[in-house]
């Protein structure tokens, strides 16, 4: 923290005699280490403060600037220790700059009244005609933002927590804006009302009005050329490039939007992508992206969604306006040129081909193909589970995990096999054994939802589903009982049930996902209920509380399996014997060999003569293969193939150890 003093006669009168005026001198002071002679054609008025200016700058191609202000004029600004500023065209006003920035050649850099930086402004987002508005600040969740849009059915709960917000974005408000520590601000126009934090890079920006960029010394945040910006938030990792357009949008930590990406009324949550495209009131949830020119995201809820090239979505059909809205669950993709007529709800982990225009909802039966045909809806449930692109998904979500701030604002969870997802998967089979029996065995079609299912996918559907649910229960249950160094030492029946107890009541009902955070229902209704009564007073306590969650998964996980082992087993685990803990572990075994091998042969598809076409330039067929092989890799030694295999080989022998555990049970 530097102490001030006033200037001396002599420091004045260098001053001037470098160009240098003031309103009045008396209002500038300055701190120890300033040295006048790298103070030059600088006009004063208001409340200044001047660092030392005893530092040298090492930019780009080897060229040095020692830390000076030159060429600008200064209103109400506080200046740190070793910052050069030079060619500010227009003027600074109503700042504090931080220690070691360099800012060059700006129009205009200025807080005009009171401002609160882009926190409190209202997203009107899913609906775009309003009613779902989130307010936006800069340590808003994917989380509650999913319950501020979603549960308009609790308004009380939704006043109070906008009362919460409301109190914190009165916090930030002040007539001065704030430039951290080390921050570049270079060939940029205009920054007006915006809070920039440290380790900032603004290079070449066209305009910034409104906004936080949140950024930190571990995890600076980049603004590139041509960018405007207007009402936002950017969170800390973020990097914003190349022509970006964004208005009233929040983009939340480790995001990167480029090549000319325009958005408006938007969340983007945690590692969310965007280039070439648009979006409009778009719920974009943690890993959500989009790559293409031709793909508009618009009035939907997606996380950890891939947009194929040319995706598109309706909200309104010219009656009452843009008033719909629609969901892709979790890990749902689309192909190139898809469409979905909203209001509809895709199941997760679902894939989405061609155009869909009959509304249907598939939440129910997650991990399935929807495809178009003849203008009709086909749905193949559960064919996803086997896709080697699923399974690629869920191992890279979590490397692709860019945040490097260490107070993380989103709460995720990676699991593939959940009790969100598992819960679904058996009200799918409910619904898919009911469609057999109401229809009957031989039927060629069976309709769900204004979506057709043909007699092979309806059969195929009900064992990948029995499939699926074995390996997760399997999973929870053999990592019940292991012990925490991953051993097998149970002495008797007494001992595995004991194992067996929950830790806790909570997570045996029903669970949600909310936007990244998997978690028992009853504790997203405890917290609404705490908040309504003022129990949870703070958005620190709304955090804290996202996060307790988010630790207790596994422990909660394990409440629903043993709950729902008498469902899928006829198993009472309060009794169960080393017979049926045999009977698990051999089901599960059999379904994550099964399905692995599944994975195996879908990989393989990519490496067959169809996968090489376009190979082997002027070739014969030999010269095709291996050109493929030079550029591809054969399929035995392909490390994703080889990691199935691995995959294979573990499991057994875990399968075998857990086995042979349980039968010395006594």
């Amino acid at each position: 923290m530097n102490t001030y003093r006033q200037l001396a006669e002599s420091e004045i009168a260098a001053l001037k005699a470098a160009g240098c005026s003031a309103e009045d001198w008396a209002k500038v002071q300055v701190a120890e280490g300033f040295d006048p002679s790298y103070i030059q054609n600088v006009q004063f008025s208001g409340e200044i403060l001047l660092g030392s200016t005893d530092k040298v700058f090492s930019l780009t191609g080897g060229v040095k600037r020692h830390a000076c202000i030159k060429n600008c004029s200064l209103h109400n600004v506080t200046v740190g220790n070793g910052c050069y500023i030079n060619g500010i065209h227009n003027y600074i006003a109503n700042y504090a700059i931080g220690d070691d920035c360099y800012i060059e050649n700006v129009g205009i850099i200025a807080v005009d009244g009171e401002s609160t930086f882009g926190n409190g402004v209202q997203v009107s987002v899913l609906n775009e005609t309003g009613g779902r508005e989130v307010t936006i600040f800069d340590k808003l969740t994917s989380h509650q933002a999913y319950m501020s849009a979603l549960y308009r059915h609790r308004p009380e709960f939704i006043a109070k927590l906008d009362q919460l917000v409301a109190t914190y974005v009165e916090s930030v408000k002040s007539c001065v804006g704030t430039i951290g520590s080390n921050v570049m601000i270079v060939n940029t126009q205009a920054i007006l009302n915006v809070k920039i934090g440290d380790g900032a890079t603004v290079m070449g920006t066209s305009r910034l009005k409104n906004g936080t960029i949140a950024s930190k010394a571990e995890a600076p945040v980049k603004i590139g050329h041509g960018v405007v910006c207007e009402d936002f938030i950017v969170c800390s990792g973020s990097t914003v490039e190349d022509g970006a357009m964004m208005s009233r949008c929040f983009i939340g930590q480790a995001c990167k939007f480029g090549h000319g990406y325009s958005a408006s009324d938007s969340l983007f949550f945690c590692n969310c992508q965007g280039e070439n495209g648009e979006a409009c009131a778009v719920f974009a949830g943690p890993f959500t992206v989009t790559h293409h020119k031709s793909t508009l995201l618009i009035a939907g809820m997606f996380s950890f969604m891939n947009a194929g090239s040319g995706s598109n979505q309706s909200n309104h059909m010219y009656k009452l306006g843009p008033i719909h809205q629609g969901t892709l669950e979790r890990g749902a993709k689309t192909a190139s040129d898809s469409y979905i007529l909203w209001p509809s709800k895709v199941g997760a982990f679902s894939l989405v081909m061609g155009r869909h225009v009959s509304h249907s909802d598939t939440s129910n039966l997650p991990f399935s193909y929807l495809i178009e045909s003849k203008n009709t809806t086909y749905l193949v449930p559960g064919v996803n589970l086997r896709s080697v692109g699923t399974i690629r998904d869920a191992q890279k979500w979590p490397k692709r995990d860019g945040r490097k701030d260490s107070e993380k604002l989103d709460c995720i969870n990676y699991n593939l096999l959940s009790p969100f997802t598992i819960q679904k998967m058996m009200k799918g089979l409910e619904i898919l054994q009911s469609l057999r029996q109401a229809s009957g065995e031989l039927s060629d079609i069976y309709s769900y939802h204004s979506a057709k299912i043909t007699n092979s996918a309806l059969r195929k559907g009900i064992d990948f589903y029995k499939i699926a649910i074995d390996k997760f229960m399997g999973n929870s249950f053999i990592s019940r009982i292991q012990d925490k160094d991953g051993n097998f030492s149970i002495s008797s029946e007494e001992e595995l049930r004991s194992r067996l107890k929950p830790d806790s009541p909570i997570g045996s009902g029903e669970w949600v996902d909310i936007s990244g955070l998997i978690t028992p229902k009853s504790e997203i209704e405890d917290l609404m209920k705490n908040v309504e009564s003022g129990n949870v007073s703070t958005l620190e306590q709304v955090n804290a509380a996202f996060a307790k969650m988010y630790e207790n998964y596994y422990s909660y996980e394990w409440t629903w399996a043993f709950q729902h082992l008498q469902e899928v087993y006829g198993i009472n685990p309060s009794k169960l014997t080393k017979e049926d803990a045999d009977n698990i572990i051999e089901r599960w075994r059999s379904a994550v060999i099964g399905l692995d091998k599944m994975v195996y042969d879908d990989a393989r598809k990519e490496f067959n003569l169809a996968s090489m076409t376009g190979y082997g330039a002027d070739g014969d067929r030999e010269q095709k293969q291996l050109d493929f092989e030079n550029v591809r890799g054969d399929f035995e030694s392909n490390s994703f193939v080889n990691a199935v295999l691995k995959h294979i080989e573990v499991k057994s022998d875990l399968g075998d150890r857990a086995k042979e555990a349980v039968s010395r049970c006594l």
